[in-house]
């Protein structure tokens, strides 16, 4: 484990073009509330996986931006179906919750159990949406199909196996330790917060190795009945 975060922290530096890449997703990153900067850092992040899962440790550059945006417009919409559920489940219960509060004395009881089960319920999905959103990518990253991202009957085994929980949890950590870097960062004002989000975006990339990586030893040791390996097709 110590060793697979280890070489994800350094991957971007296996890249001639390391400055460059940060630069560019750094700057990316801060223009994402314009969308399609945002697309574009989800298209690389695919590209991530796409080489990771094939063995290839160099990292991308960014390059093809056609190619970027449309993949990331689609692990975008993969992302987006996928939280959906919990949103509406949210949405429904506890905007339900917060009207039958106002109805009256036995309203506000119900109301507010309501609310209460509607966001525990929806930060359950919330979490469960978070595990099964990177699995969900790699396969659409590996055949490069949207409907993959979907394919329910390949992604339970992932998802059920001890393999991808642990490399989940190795890219979470990952996140994670890139999110308390970055706060530390925001002390700073105005700049401290520019460059966290440029450790926010390294930290991305180092997190979609290690999924990339987890995908690679999946389909490795998947076999079919007679014994041989299974292959898919690459992207």
């Amino acid at each position: 484990m110590t060793t697979m975060i280890s070489e994800s922290i350094t991957y971007l530096q296996n890249s001639d073009e390391v400055v460059k890449t940060v630069l560019i997703g750094g700057l990316l990153s801060i223009s994402s509330v314009l969308l399609v900067p945002a697309f574009v850092v989800s298209g690389y992040l695919v590209r991530v996986l796409q080489r990771t899962m094939n063995g290839n440790d160099e990292a991308p550059v960014f390059e093809d931006w056609e190619r970027l945006l449309v993949d990331g417009l689609k692990a975008f919409a993969i992302a987006a179906v996928y939280g959906l559920v919990p949103a509406i489940v949210g949405f429904v219960l506890v905007g339900g919750g917060i009207m039958a509060a106002f109805s009256g004395d036995a309203g506000s009881l119900i109301g507010g159990t309501s609310i209460f089960v509607g966001l525990l319920l929806s930060m359950v999905l919330g979490l469960a949406a978070w595990y099964v959103i990177p699995a969900a990518t790699a396969n659409f990253a590996e055949t490069g199909r949207l409907s993959d991202g979907f394919d329910i009957g390949t992604l339970r085994p992932v998802l059920l196996s001890r393999t991808y929980a642990t490399g989940w949890l190795l890219a979470l950590g990952v996140i994670v330790l890139g999110g308390l870097v970055a706060g530390v960062l925001n002390v700073v004002p105005l700049l401290g917060t520019i460059v966290g989000v440029f450790v926010s975006f390294y930290a991305a990339v180092a997190a979609y190795y290690i999924i990339g990586h987890t995908w690679a030893d999946l389909r490795t040791v998947e076999t079919h009945h007679e014994g041989t390996v299974d292959e898919r097709p690459a992207a």
